[in-house]
């Protein structure tokens, strides 16, 4: 069956590579990304992994759909796909010196549209930053488009004291999850 990748992600497309799943195709879905007004963490992420399974799954509707989005939160709060300096400066000092939740949703739409979705969830503890290690950390640049502005597999993990859980889940996929329900699909995984 023809996979259809609906994520313009780097990481996505090199985590999927690493256990031997290849797209047929890479087709970015575009919707409106914003968090609805008192949406949760969780339902944003699986919202929005959904709707982008669907957007693309009318766009190839013969074929297996897999697409994902990342959110961090702090509490209730869900941080931004960070843009700007300043924004990124932002996320940072709300992430100094406490632990936050990255979920990644992942939804697989099959042909004849029945979506399929799951959660991974991890709990990181960000150390106490000082104002130079932010400062050093904006200069890298590696934050523009990550969502809560740091990147785990990047410098971003200096910062980092204790992860619980997936570590594909917080690079932007998890890993375990998006196999399973792939396997569910029909897709052939060894």
């Amino acid at each position: 069956m023809r996979l259809v990748l609906a994520s313009a992600s780097p990481r996505r497309l090199d985590l999927l590579t690493r256990i031997g799943i290849v797209p047929d195709a890479v087709v970015p879905a575009d919707i409106d990304e914003h968090p609805r007004p008192g949406e949760l963490p969780r339902d944003h992420a699986l919202r929005l992994a959904r709707e982008k399974a669907a957007a693309v799954a009318a766009l190839e509707p013969a074929a297996l759909v897999l697409a994902a989005d990342t959110v961090v939160a702090v509490g209730r709060r869900i941080l931004p796909k960070v843009e700007d300096e300043a924004t990124l400066r932002q996320c940072m000092a709300l992430l100094s010196g406490r632990r936050h939740r990255v979920l990644t949703a992942v939804a697989v739409a099959r042909p004849g549209g029945i979506i399929r979705s799951k959660l991974g969830e991890t709990m990181i503890a960000m150390k106490r930053l000082s104002a130079e290690e932010i400062d050093f950390y904006a200069s890298h640049g590696e934050w523009r488009g990550k969502a809560g502005g740091y990147a785990l597999q990047g410098y971003g993990e200096v910062y980092v004291r204790h992860i619980a859980g997936s570590y594909s889940n917080v690079v932007g996929l998890p890993l375990a999850e998006t196999r399973l329900l792939l396997k569910d699909a029909g897709y052939a995984i060894a």
